[in-house]
């Protein structure tokens, strides 16, 4: 297991990021970077289960059963990937899954001038790098997208 980190600097204050990164409507749209028509189930609050989704091209549903283990409002959030969900079950215990998890997943929110860097380190396995190191810049960048041409849209 190795960790890699993101960031990006984005211009709008930490609360409008927090929020737009967060908020349903708007965590679909920068996600798609990831799978287009990702979404999560559950909730943001310290302790809370959460459970990061998609569909596939078969039309199953698939993705990540994860706990979120930090949230210090507007400056940092912490998930810890518990499992994975194929099919719509929830799988914590197989062989391929005890090789990673737990693993963590952690936002750092930073404001300095009106400017937001949020960084983002991830633990993740050898063989999901690449796909990762292509992936999360691309997320980032419509996530600033986001939050610079609708300050707002987490209302």
């Amino acid at each position: 297991m190795q960790t890699v980190q993101f960031s990006v600097l984005i211009n709008a204050d930490k609360k409008t990021v927090w929020n737009t990164m967060l908020a349903d409507k708007t965590y679909r749209e920068w996600t798609k970077e990831f799978t287009d028509g990702s979404y999560y189930q559950g909730s943001w609050e310290r302790g809370s289960e959460i459970r990061f989704l998609a569909k596939d091209d078969k039309g199953n549903l698939g993705g990540m059963f994860s706990r979120i283990k930090e949230n210090i409002e507007h400056r940092f959030i912490s998930i810890e990937h518990l499992g994975v969900i194929t099919n719509g079950l929830v799988d914590t215990t197989s062989e391929h899954v005890r090789k990673w998890a737990p693993s963590f997943e952690n936002y750092t929110f930073t404001e300095n001038d009106g400017k937001t860097e949020v960084i983002v380190d991830m633990q993740i396995e050898e063989e999901y790098k690449t796909m990762f190191d292509n992936m999360w810049p691309r997320a980032l960048m419509a996530l600033k997208r986001i939050c610079e041409q609708q300050p707002h849209a987490w209302r």
